[in-house]
């Protein structure tokens, strides 16, 4: 079965890699702005419905019409999302904009432990022949002339979330200033990695490690393994 990491992150496309599963990689564009009074729970859930229900678009705009007729086996389409969270399992630690958003998060951390909690949704879908009809084929003015669309749709769909404490060093102010003027912290939730120079400040976690870098590994393959049977079972 084709897979397809709907996800722009390097970071996630290495640790699939380790796996040495055969997967191609898309990026998709969606609005990340939480809803007002949204939990961090029903935030990265959303987040991964969301960025699944994209990719499917994208792959439904970029259908050729030559292909209408062909034979095309189910994909299955991976998303994740990976949020900090304070110890109060309310605040969410961003991805900092500035110096200063940054050190006001890395002072809540210094000296505690915040989790770090990844959802990842496993999208099974198949492509079935969709009759077009007069406003949508107006609306699809590249298929204006032809009434038959592959369109893939969505068979199932799971999710999971997985949580992974980690405990911070005290930080002085000379440390952060440090960290900052790397450039590692502006692209990351929490302002830090794991994998990289900010593995320094962390005193020691307890759970998933992968799930810290992004991608809970081996939850993620036992989620495919889970969502591969399902497809094995419909065309049974």
């Amino acid at each position: 079965m084709d897979i397809i990491l709907a996800s722009g992150s390097p970071r996630r496309r290495e640790l699939l890699s380790r796996a040495q599963l055969d997967f191609t990689v898309m990026s998709v564009d969606i609005d990340e702005t939480p809803h007002a009074n949204e939990s961090p729970k029903d935030y990265i859930e959303r987040m991964v419905a969301t960025k699944a229900a994209a990719a499917v678009q994208q792959l439904n705009a970029t259908s050729r019409e030559e292909d209408a007729d062909k034979d095309v086996e189910p994909r299955l389409v991976l998303t994740a999302d990976t949020i900090g969270v304070l110890a109060d399992g309310k605040t969410v630690l961003v991805k900092p904009t500035s110096r200063e958003q940054a050190y006001e998060m890395w002072q809540q951390m210094s000296d505690t432990a915040h989790e770090v909690w990844t959802a990842v949704q496993a999208t099974l879908i198949s492509r079935s022949a969709h009759l077009v009809s007069c406003d949508d084929a107006a609306a699809h003015a590249t298929a204006a002339h032809a009434l038959k669309q592959p369109v893939w749709q969505v068979v199932s769909q799971q999710q999971l979330t997985e949580r992974t404490e980690v405990t911070f060093i005290p930080l002085t102010a000379q440390m952060m200033r440090e960290y900052w003027e790397t450039g590692e912290p502006q692209d990351k939730a929490g302002g830090y990695g794991i994998q990289g120079l900010g593995a320094a400040w962390v005193s020691r976690i307890n759970g998933s490690y992968t799930n810290v870098v992004g991608l809970p590994l081996a939850q993620t393959l036992a989620l495919i393994n889970t969502v591969s049977q399902h497809s094995s079972a419909s065309v049974s």
